[in-house]
């Protein structure tokens, strides 16, 4: 348990929260943190609903994938990170909201490569932005898969407005093509920070 206080009341309360999400022995929490109401909780006093931003780590052993929830400029202990390191074919990742562990766990269930997800997210942001400069720094999110072409559904703000759009999964292919040019463009050993900032390090 740890105490929070409501953001409306400034109630305090106490919530249960989660230090590792291993889905293999709960697959309900699978579902929890997809939809992300492991991580919303309601003021018992005026039925507020928050948001609990706590340090996790999450892993699924039959996707060989662990992502390390770790708000603001967190590390994971040294002694851990190190022994992770040392499983085999393991995706490590470190991600600091809950959205980004949500899209993580959503992209990985649909079978992408997050590296590739952010090599297309940095191409539809080009050819958003020549529409709209404003969208230039958009942050997009990967909901899903759908149809027969496999279109990625892809959602951003804008204005204060939720936009959606759907990316052709030949873009996502030839994402695919710009990183196997550019053997260079991989992540870091061990938990890697993959996002929007990660690639501007490498295209400009």
């Amino acid at each position: 348990m740890e105490p929070v206080s409501c953001n409306k009341c400034h109630q305090k309360t106490e919530i249960p929260v989660y230090q590792s999400i291993n889905v293999a022995l709960d697959p309900e929490l699978k579902a929890r943190v997809k939809d992300g109401s492991l991580f919303v909780w309601e003021c018992p006093y005026c039925g507020q609903r928050n948001l609990a931003l706590y340090q996790t780590l999450y892993h699924d052993p039959d996707a060989k994938l662990m992502v390390w929830l770790l708000p603001g400029q967190a590390q994971p202990p040294q002694q851990v990170a190190d022994a992770v390191k040392l499983l085999d074919g393991y995706t490590l990742r470190i991600v600091r909201e809950v959205g980004d562990l949500i899209e993580k766990v959503n992209l990985h269930d649909a079978g992408l490569d997050d590296t590739v997800l952010e090599m297309c997210k940095w191409v539809m942001r080009r050819e958003l932005a020549e529409k709209n400069p404003e969208a230039a720094d958009a942050k997009l999110k990967f909901l899903r898969m759908e149809g027969a072409d496999n279109e990625l559904v892809m959602a951003f703000p804008l204005n204060g407005q939720m936009q959606v759009i759907n990316v052709g999964f030949n873009v996502y292919e030839d994402a695919r093509g710009i990183l196997l040019r550019n053997p260079s463009v991989k992540p870091a050993d061990g938990f890697a920070e993959v996002n929007a900032e990660w690639i501007d390090r490498f295209f400009r």
